[in-house]
């Protein structure tokens, strides 16, 4: 307990943000129209909240492996949007490990933060490893 995994540190771009619209189908103008965006009070475009969460995710999987794919799951808060040009810093600590029949449960406090250290996302996980 309190093992803290390697931090991983993303840099969102417009590019990445463009793309995931695409994928996703939402189209919404806060995440594609800098000016909507500036109209909106936003100060510019923001990312898709579930692009900041995919990278979280993916972040458990270079840690988990298959058994975050499998057996992997989130309870997570969205605190602030995180922008094109911010620095995501994703981090996790280890908050227990409950060893059962056929697999060993292990949790985590996670946290997603931009450059100034403003909290974009929080929550905790839980992954089943065989």
């Amino acid at each position: 307990m309190g093992m803290i995994l390697p931090e991983t540190k993303i840099v969102v771009t417009q590019e990445h943000v463009k793309m995931y619209a695409e994928t996703s189908g939402d189209f919404n103008p806060i995440h594609l129209d800098p000016v909507f965006g500036e109209k909106m009070g936003l100060g510019g475009t923001v990312a898709h909240g579930m692009l900041i969460l995919a990278y979280l995710s993916a972040c458990m999987t270079d840690h988990f492996g298959r058994d975050w794919l499998t057996g992997g799951s989130l309870n997570i808060r969205f605190k602030a949007p995180a922008r094109p040009g911010d620095i995501i810093s994703i981090s996790a600590s280890v908050t227990k490990i409950v060893p059962e029949a056929e697999f060993t449960s292990v949790f985590c406090d996670v946290l997603c933060q931009n450059q100034k250290n403003e909290t974009v996302i929080t929550g905790d996980t839980k992954v089943r490893i065989r």
